[in-house]
């Protein structure tokens, strides 16, 4: 009796074989849509690829940065960064993709912690893993923050 054995197919190729085109598979990735926990070869890299040195300032008036003044949010995305106003009022910047699977995370600032909604990896306010998901898993970067009157500057010490 013989047996018929196939070689795995990577997840594209079995989307690309629905019929999905590129332009589609690329806003399923970019939704973070495809991600899964296991690690394969088409899975994305977990490491953020710095675009260049951090140095930015921004304004907490500005409508775009409201959040950080929004006592139920309390974050905002800029660029590769989450800054978030935590609980006791200071201002923190971290690196905004989780090292488990490169998901966003987030700020709860109802635990006063960072999170990654799509597996559960926790992060303290210095970046330091509290809860895993995996063994050995990376901290966040840190970046530094100073606060200038309604000037928020976040960079690399």
């Amino acid at each position: 009796m013989e047996t018929n054995q196939q070689e795995p197919i990577k997840r594209s190729e079995f989307l690309r074989s629905l019929g999905l085109s590129s332009a589609a598979l690329m806003a399923f990735y970019c939704m973070g849509t495809l991600t899964s926990c296991s690690k394969g070869s088409d899975d994305p890299d977990p490491t953020p690829t710095p675009t260049g040195k951090v140095d930015f300032t921004i304004d907490l008036n500005s409508s775009t940065y409201a959040d950080l003044k929004d006592a139920t949010k309390k974050f905002v995305y800029k660029d590769d960064v989450l800054i978030a106003q935590i609980k006791n009022g200071t201002y923190v910047a971290l690196a905004k993709i989780c090292t488990h699977e490169g998901n966003l995370v987030t700020y709860r600032p109802t635990v006063d912690n960072f999170y990654c909604p799509n597996h559960g990896s926790e992060y303290d306010s210095t970046g330091k893993v509290t809860v895993p998901v995996v063994a050995n898993q990376a901290s966040l970067k840190k970046y530094s923050t100073t606060l200038t009157g309604t000037s928020l500057r976040v960079f690399e010490a």
